[in-house]
């Protein structure tokens, strides 16, 4: 228990108490013990197969509860699969306190859902089969799930991990409402025929499609984990190679992503283009090590060596197939609108529009990073660099969202201990390009 702060001992003790406090009201509703046990075993079985098979949590038999039970009893639903399945240790967190919250937070989530199911009616369109009038208390009460949970979830984070409270709660409720609203209807559908004249066993059979979706789901997750394991195998080993542009790939690849937001582009292109940014330098493992860290100049034919890096990277990740058009920037993130950039000295629009994204993200670190024979520039010198450059060198419309977003949300990147970079870097032809790398 010493590993966990004193106050997320005593928040999970106080959740863990409200939970409590809507068990009181039990023994004075009439509860139909036999659905509610039944139900209470098939959470279990299903919480034990999908946190074994999948992970995560699998609500519509919790929300089924919501839409069947009083309030108290629904809260009971969740407790035997928390309380009796094993759980692992994570570090030093002790396995007695997340079982214990994970008792506790899905019991008051159920409990608000059916106290907000049962409030507008639910109950009685659910015995009535009347829709659509249903799926008004159903999606209420999916929605005051989904509150608590995210209230619960961000004062966790923000007293056990630490996260600033203006942080702790942000995006959790976009990301679990479409999720848990599909295991809404899910568990509204059990409910009804729950209470028709074919009874449980029919109801049951709602929850086999829902368990291949669930499968299908989760390989996606499995394999968006895949990618994301791709690209940090892919930027440590760039980063053990050359060391002194470390952290420099997620500092251009968070810069990509503004650029892009502020452009409009969807959240499928603006990944893209976090991936496009984080290894734009992965052809640097192709180069020799030792012109990477060479202190001298570099001769012209090291130079032409070090601006093969951009081919070297496109055929690094060309099968690669969930990069997308992050291989063409990778490809072209050195060219000029003038034509005078490499590998192929492409002019204008020829250059691709996420490559022309990646050069403003990468100079524009550059300039703001502290090197060994230079110290950063601050932020408004880089911006104005860059546009001075603009129309030459970097797209001015690439330039111009830069700029606005920096305005919008200033520039915070992840900074590292060993960011700086070769002496040579600085052999460029402006001061923006520095070396071609």
């Amino acid at each position: 228990m010493e590993a966990v702060p004193a106050r997320a001992r005593g928040y999970v003790a106080c959740v863990a108490l409200l939970a409590l406090l809507c068990l009181l009201p039990l023994p004075t509703v009439r509860t139909p013990w036999w659905a509610l046990g039944l139900l209470c075993a098939l959470y279990a079985v299903c919480e034990h197969a999908v946190r074994r098979r999948f992970g995560g949590t699998f609500y519509p038999v919790l929300l089924a509860g919501a839409f069947l039970l009083p309030p108290p009893a629904a809260a009971l639903v969740p407790l035997p699969a928390a309380l009796l399945s094993p759980v692992e240790r994570a570090g030093h967190r002790p396995a007695p306190l997340r079982r214990l919250w994970r008792a506790a937070q899905p019991a008051l989530a159920v409990w608000g859902a059916a106290r907000v199911h049962w409030a507008l009616g639910g109950r009685d369109a659910v015995v009535a089969s009347d829709f659509p009038y249903a799926l008004l208390p159903a999606g209420a009460a999916v929605l005051a799930f989904c509150l608590i949970l995210t209230v619960l979830d961000g004062g966790i984070r923000a007293v056990a991990l630490g996260v600033p409270l203006r942080r702790a709660w942000r995006g959790l409720l976009s990301r679990s409402l479409a999720p848990v609203a599909v295991h809404g209807l899910a568990g509204l559908m059990t409910a009804v025929l729950w209470r028709s004249p074919y009874g449980p066993v029919a109801a049951l059979l709602v929850l086999l499609p829902m368990c291949v979706s669930w499968w299908i789901f989760a390989q996606y997750h499995r394999e968006r984990a895949a990618h994301q394991a791709t690209i940090r195998a892919l930027v440590q080993a760039v980063d053990i190679k050359d060391g002194y542009t470390r952290g420099h790939s997620e500092r251009v690849g968070q810069a990509s992503v503004m650029i892009a937001r502020e452009l409009g582009m969807d959240d499928d292109r603006v990944e893209v283009l976090r991936f496009a940014g984080i290894l734009h330098d992965v052809g640097k493992l192709g180069v020799p090590t030792r012109l990477l860290r060479k202190d001298g100049p570099l001769t012209p034919e090291e130079r032409r060596i070090i601006e093969l890096h951009p081919e070297y990277g496109h055929e690094m990740v060309r099968g690669i197939s969930f990069l997308g058009e992050a291989r063409a920037a990778i490809l072209h993130h050195h060219e000029r609108l003038d034509g005078s950039g490499y590998p192929y000295g492409l002019v204008g629009s020829q250059i691709p529009e996420c490559a022309r994204i990646v050069a403003v993200a990468d100079a524009f670190d550059a300039m703001t990073s502290t090197r060994s024979y230079r110290r950063a520039r601050p932020v408004e010198a880089a911006v104005a660099e860059l546009e001075r450059c603009a129309g030459a060198q970097f797209d001015p419309r690439m330039v111009d969202a830069f700029r606005r977003a920096l305005g919008r949300y200033g520039w915070h990147p992840t900074v590292t201990s060993e960011d700086t970079a070769t002496p040579h870097e600085s052999q460029g032809r402006s001061p923006v390009i520095g070396a071609p790398r």
